[in-house]
């Protein structure tokens, strides 16, 4: 019997409700509805794991800057004056005022709106009024906070102590990406929609393709084999299947020629760090996100030398997922805000030298994410509700959605091991 929460959970409460979860269904409704269960996803996931933060693209010079929050964190991503990426905690060592408000903006240094405590973008202290002699600047830097770059994907860790597999996937990484020249790309396009559901919700809901069919725009540049193998694609099928195969082949042959790494990886719930890297064929023209396939952008990413390279995906537990292609790359960040209130953050990358209206249209280059992103937040909206009726109670995972069933093993299990310390 699934253990629902009517009152504010305790640690047992909470350890039950763990433990009770059954594999193969879904999660009961106090994971997306308790307020006490969202501040244990913020300690126990957000705190305590890599998260995706920003790309390097969006810092392109010294003192650029983004913040996100986390819960009741705030965190400063900064650029210093080496061009190195930091990360430091959005906090003032005088008395705590929060230093930075806006998203994203450049600094020459970080002044505190509250006494100008003045701090390098390497976080040092360097000017603070009125200090006794014996005031030591050294001992009042601003909080550092674990930042990584991985192939121009920034990710940064808020525990003492972050997971140490994050070193191994980024090695497994890092050579798939590499081509892309993410480092060097530009932002084309960001945007922020705030999604009325819980945060497991939205990453379900992007880890599967069984509710696809409401994605138009999506399977126009997918094959839609979801869920079929070789010996049970049905007739109707079967030509797609034979166009897939021509097109899966045509793939591997551009990636021998690319030198680019061909096999892919699935550890999405053995390990701290959850990944999964895969390189597919697109349908069409097979170049790009577009209704026909075609490429919607000229230039061609990083060292690329063809415009057919498929879509190769990265997916990152707990918050993100990335689509890397010839011509652009799409990047999607998953942030908590409430228990049914989330943060998707979507942002489009092209060549540095692309330039709007000669290389690429925007409106193109974003049609086919900006419809999809609507169409999946409906849908959140709609399980958000189903999830907060008295009616609802777990159900059973299809066949087709074993990378949800993943990710929900990889929050469970993390959540246990968390609650166990």
């Amino acid at each position: 019997m699934t253990m629902q929460l009517e009152r504010p959970a305790g640690r047992d409460d909470l350890v039950g409700l763990v433990n009770g979860r059954v594999p193969g269904y879904s999660l009961a409704a106090p994971f997306y509805t308790s307020q006490e269960v969202f501040d244990l996803d913020v300690r126990g996931i957000f705190a305590e794991h890599w998260i995706f933060a920003a790309a390097e693209a969006e810092l392109p010079e010294p003192g650029d800057f983004v913040t996100v929050g986390v819960g009741r964190y705030s965190v400063v991503v900064v650029r210093d004056d080496d061009e190195e990426v930091r990360a430091f905690h959005n906090v003032c060592r005088h008395r705590g005022s929060r230093l930075l408000d806006e998203p994203r903006g450049s600094v020459g240094n970080l002044v505190c709106p509250y006494h100008h405590w003045t701090y390098g973008v390497d976080g040092r202290l360097m000017h603070a009024d009125n200090q006794p002699a014996t005031f030591d600047r050294s001992c009042f830097s601003l909080k550092p906070v674990h930042v990584r770059s991985v192939g121009g994907l920034v990710f940064l860790c808020l525990a003492d102590k972050p997971p140490a597999d994050f070193d191994e996937v980024a090695a497994r990484i890092e050579p798939f990406l590499a081509p892309y020249g993410l480092r060097q790309a530009k932002v084309a396009h960001q945007v922020d929609i705030v999604e009325t559901g819980n945060w497991k919700l939205v990453m379900e809901n992007n880890r599967e393709c069984y509710h696809c069919d409401g994605h138009p725009e999506l399977l126009s540049a997918y094959f839609p084999l979801f869920g079929y193998s070789a010996e049970d694609v049905p007739p109707r099928l079967k030509p797609v299947y034979q166009r897939y195969g021509t097109a899966a082949a045509a793939l591997q042959s551009a990636c021998v020629r690319q030198g680019f790494p061909i096999e892919g990886a699935r550890e999405l719930d053995t390990r701290a760090t959850g990944f999964q890297l895969s390189h597919a064929p697109l349908d069409g023209a097979g170049k790009s996100f577009n209704t026909n396939g075609e490429s919607v952008c000229s230039r061609l990413m990083g060292s690329l030398t063809t415009d057919r390279f498929g879509d190769l995906s990265l997916h990152m537990q707990p918050n993100s997922w990335f689509h890397m292609l010839a011509d652009h790359a799409v990047l999607f960040s998953v942030l908590p805000l409430a228990p049914d209130r989330t943060l998707l953050r979507t942002t489009w990358l092209v060549h540095p030298d692309a330039m709007e209206g000669v290389d690429y249209d925007l409106a193109t280059l974003t049609a086919v994410w900006q419809a999809t992103n609507q169409q999946d937040g409906t849908l959140v909206a709609r399980t958000q509700k189903g999830v907060e009726d008295p009616g609802y109670q777990p159900g059973p995972y299809s066949t087709v959605e074993g990378d949800v069933e993943a990710f929900v093993t990889w929050y469970v299990s993390r959540l246990a091991a968390h609650l166990s310390r």
